[in-house]
């Protein structure tokens, strides 16, 4: 057997482990250990433990991740989502279909300062759902908008998937925060339409709702400043080069603390909650990212990349059709793992694919992570469909299900889009100072 298929038998036995409902961290960590073993023997096996853990979580650049937890930590305690909800809604709830709409985007903005799309659809879930049910909105239609809606946290930056990405393969994590805006933007658009279409052709799931005036928008636009400043302040100082992204998660860390302190919403006991699950999200992660450090020792061993890269040159198979190939395998994917574990898994070896191929990693790290949230909406298991079940008591799976088709047609087009026009990922990063 050839330590190549050892590596393929090694993927499937990950897969196999984490179906049979082992820790994703575990699992990878298993296949690793073992295969390494297998290889190298147990010397070589009790080195890669001794050594593994220590390098994964070691680079500086992670320090951005504790960082950008905190942020979204303490913007979610200062109340930032019913502004933002109240905020979108002044300007859009009054079309058909509206409030649907205004989740979407208040997703889109909570997601910016937050970063984790579960966090952004467990908020965001519990402040629009009970209110559009209020206005006679469907369950299928509000639920599929809260869930959907959510998958843009994992883009919008500043993101935690991004970072990951950029530490695994060693881009440049501002130019992937900056190059995401577009793709950003455009997913919420394509949502936004995506609800219209289908409120349109049954006006009977939203019906309409009363037009807000200027005077109660401009006072929705006042209560939520500190998020359109902060925001600005830590993506605009990436993009003019004020900071770097670790300096940007520290600003954006400070600056939410701050408006939760001004919120009102923050004392000793919610500080002390919130440093708590700051320290919880972080330790989740980095067990992750032992686990597949322990993973990638066995994968670099078996020289499964070179083995892909090979097999692709030899069949002939053009860069186009190599990408859909790549992109295809996501989201299939992506119905059985959640959204991280996914990257972390298979980015060490399709990135050294990806790059002899010819292809721009910041453009590929944006359509991977665009992937990625086809399968966080993608049935069975896409994560924020429970996600967005267990905020509402009564809401059924089958109800959530019911409404997530349009959306995932949505991010069909927007994948195809982002591949046919490679620029709106790569027009903002190439003009940074």
């Amino acid at each position: 057997m050839t330590p190549a298929t050892m590596g393929f038998i090694g993927f499937g036995a990950t897969l196999l482990l984490i179906a049979f409902g082992f820790p994703v961290a575990v699992a990878m960590a298993l296949s690793g250990v073992v295969g390494f073993w297998l290889l190298n023997g147990l010397a070589g096996a009790g080195f890669i433990l001794g050594s593994s853990p220590f390098e994964a979580i070691f680079p500086y650049s992670l320090s951005v991740v504790p960082l950008f937890v905190m942020m979204g930590v303490f913007a979610a305690r200062a109340g930032l989502s019913r502004s933002l909800f109240d905020m979108v809604n002044s300007f859009l709830g009054h079309i058909r279909g509206g409030l649907a709409v205004t989740a979407v985007g208040a997703c889109a903005l909570f997601g910016a300062i937050c970063g984790s799309s579960l966090a952004t659809v467990a908020t965001m879930g519990r402040v629009a759902i009970p209110e559009m049910e209020k206005h006679g909105y469907d369950g299928s239609l509000s639920s599929a908008s809260i869930a959907a809606g959510g998958t843009l946290g994992v883009l919008i930056p500043p993101s935690i998937l991004l970072v990951i990405y950029g530490i695994l393969t060693q881009t440049s994590i501002g130019q992937l925060f900056i190059g995401a805006i577009l793709p950003g933007i455009l997913g919420a658009v394509l949502y936004g339409l995506a609800i219209v279409v289908r409120v349109r052709t049954k006006p009977e799931l939203a019906p309409p709702a009363v037009k807000s005036g200027w005077a109660k928008r401009l006072a929705s636009l006042r209560r939520v400043w500190g998020v359109l400043l902060l925001f600005s302040l830590v993506i605009g100082g990436i993009y003019l080069g004020w900071f770097s992204p670790t300096e940007a998660a520290a600003v954006g860390a400070v600056g939410a603390f701050i408006l939760a302190l001004i919120s009102g919403e923050l004392n000793w006991r919610t500080l002390w909650e919130s440093v708590r699950e700051t320290a919880g999200l972080t330790g989740m992660i980095f067990f992750i990212l032992i686990g597949a450090s322990l993973f990638n020792y066995f994968l670099e061993t078996t020289g499964l990349p070179s083995a892909l890269i090979a097999g692709i040159e030899s069949s002939g198979m053009g860069p186009t059709a190599a990408l859909i190939l790549i992109l295809l395998f996501y989201i299939v994917l992506g119905c059985f793992m959640d959204a991280m574990s996914m990257i972390l898994l298979t980015v060490p070896f399709l990135a050294p694919v990806a790059t002899s191929l010819g292809f721009d990693m910041v453009w590929f790290g944006i359509l991977v992570v665009t992937v990625a949230e086809i399968g966080l909406i993608t049935p069975p298991i896409g994560m924020n469909l429970f996600v967005v079940q267990a905020t509402q008591p009564g809401l059924t799976q089958r109800t959530v299900v019911r409404g997530i088709l349009p959306f995932i047609i949505a991010d069909v087009i927007r994948l195809v889009i982002l591949v046919a026009v490679p620029a709106l990922s790569l027009w903002l990063p190439a003009m940074m100072f």
